[in-house]
């Protein structure tokens, strides 16, 4: 009977359970928190400005569907790993912020390379990223410290 009742617990927890998306296989690279393009900040004052973690998750989900949704930009997401992407830039972003974690992404120029991002393109994504902070309160100076930053990845980024 006790094996019965596992298999009908083991059954309905499969039933319950939300399906979870699977990252697709990326070429083998080293993973290192360098590929993170810059130094992260020091201390816990810029992460806790962004609200922690839960924050960044937001801002960077935000972020991702105003891309996606965004006719200028829909094309350059169509073939990627929205899952990996997610996963990877929120792991960058807490980084970056000075949160003891590491970036395990690859770095900006390889990430990039076949994506023919253009500055127009680069800039409404930031635009995006702007509007996200804004709406989870994160104040403008440290929005600023973020974006300064980021901005030097820009040259890694856009490819044409």
């Amino acid at each position: 009977m006790s094996n019965l009742r596992t298999l009908i617990f083991a059954t309905a927890l499969a039933v319950a359970a939300p399906a979870v998306a699977e990252e697709k296989p990326v070429d083998p690279y080293t993973q290192s928190s360098a590929n993170a393009g810059a130094i992260p900040f020091t201390g816990d004052q810029m992460l806790a400005a962004f609200h922690g973690r839960d924050g960044v998750a937001r801002i960077v989900d935000d972020t991702l569907d105003r891309s996606v949704a965004d006719p200028k930009l829909r094309e350059i997401f169509h073939a990627t790993d929205m899952e990996r992407l997610r996963r990877t830039l929120k792991e960058q972003v807490v980084y970056l912020l000075g949160a003891p974690v590491a970036y395990t992404g690859r770095d900006m120029k390889t990430t990039h390379k076949d994506q023919g991002i253009n500055t127009a393109e680069f800039n409404i994504l930031v635009e995006h990223l702007q509007l996200a902070m804004d709406k989870e309160g994160v104040a403008y100076r440290y929005q600023n410290q973020l974006l300064a930053k980021l901005a030097p990845m820009k040259r890694d980024v856009v490819t044409r």
